[in-house]
């Protein structure tokens, strides 16, 4: 085994001792270490592709173009005034079905003695909301209207009229408030607003497009008087054929308009770790906060 291996070394040393020097014209690479680049057939286009594998590939959503799947072409091209001309300023409000809601309630995810709103249900982690993109709150739509028996507070962005009856037929409250992009940032994710020791915003007034709506009555609006509310209760109740509990069995009392949590009033600054709410002590900050006045600022 010894002779095999001076053997082996002695023809190394031969064929070291007949090689010319390392120079910059000998260096290349091993052999194997490139390759062709790929042929193309007759039937291949530029990129390699034959048809029948087009056919057969993954297609992107209708309305996306290839190569580009996060920017649809009604975003790249939002000119035509009938058509998805508002496509950059849409408000998008998530629908939250009250099946959907009555089954949160039955699994535990939603309490339904005390008051629901953005921050309840964003807390259950089964919806997201982004208010970036457009997104600005939820829609309470009436799927599952004929049999929600929970008498709830909840306040959403959007209602439609069969879903504010079943709610106020099983004996509960709905209102419809606004909110910007500050406010349902703060409310989405409360925690990560406190750590970073901000104060609580206050809601802004709603723009010119949303005035009416929130102080519409059918709507239950947040900005209308509570004495046209239950006027209109009673008549949304004596249109539909059934009868209104004797009393509310809602006791927690309402937001005000410019407030984003129950609670806690606006311009606080709340700290989790000493489980305390501290409140503005300068007068310029105390006064503008007190206001009922909103600011005009739309968002």
């Amino acid at each position: 085994m010894s002779q095999a291996l001076r053997s082996a070394k002695e023809r190394a040393l031969q064929i070291v001792e007949k090689t010319s020097r390392v120079r910059i014209q000998d260096a290349r690479d091993n052999i194997g270490a490139r390759t062709a680049g790929r042929q193309l057939k007759k039937g291949h286009n530029q990129m390699g592709h034959t048809q029948g594998a087009l056919e057969r590939a993954a297609k992107p959503p209708l309305g996306w173009i290839w190569g580009d799947f996060f920017r649809p072409w009604q975003r790249m091209y939002p000119g035509e005034k009938l058509f998805n001309a508002d496509i950059n300023t849409r408000r998008e409000y998530i629908p939250l079905s009250l099946v959907e809601l009555a089954r949160l309630i039955d699994l535990g995810w939603i309490n339904p003695r005390l008051p629901i709103d953005v921050s309840t249900l964003c807390a259950t982690q089964k919806f997201q909301i982004n208010p970036k993109i457009r997104q600005y709150g939820f829609d309470l739509t009436e799927e599952g209207a004929d049999s929600f028996p929970y008498p709830i507070d909840i306040e959403v962005q959007y209602a439609t009229q069969s879903a504010i009856a079943a709610v106020e037929k099983a004996g509960g409250r709905v209102r419809t408030a606004y909110y910007d992009v500050e406010s349902l940032e703060a409310a989405v994710n409360p925690k990560a607003w406190f750590e970073k020791g901000r104060v609580v915003p206050r809601r802004k007034t709603p723009p010119a497009s949303l005035i009416e709506y929130y102080m519409d009555v059918k709507n239950r609006g947040y900005l209308c008087e509570e004495t046209e509310i239950e006027k209109e209760r009673q008549l949304c109740a004596d249109v539909r054929g059934y009868e209104l509990p004797e009393t509310l069995k809602i006791t927690s009392a309402l937001k005000s308009i410019d407030q984003v949590f129950h609670g806690i009033p606006s311009g606080c600054v709340v700290s989790l770790a000493d489980r305390k709410v501290f409140a503005p002590k300068n007068e310029v900050h105390r006064e503008y906060y007190s206001s009922q006045r909103s600011d005009k600022l739309y968002s």
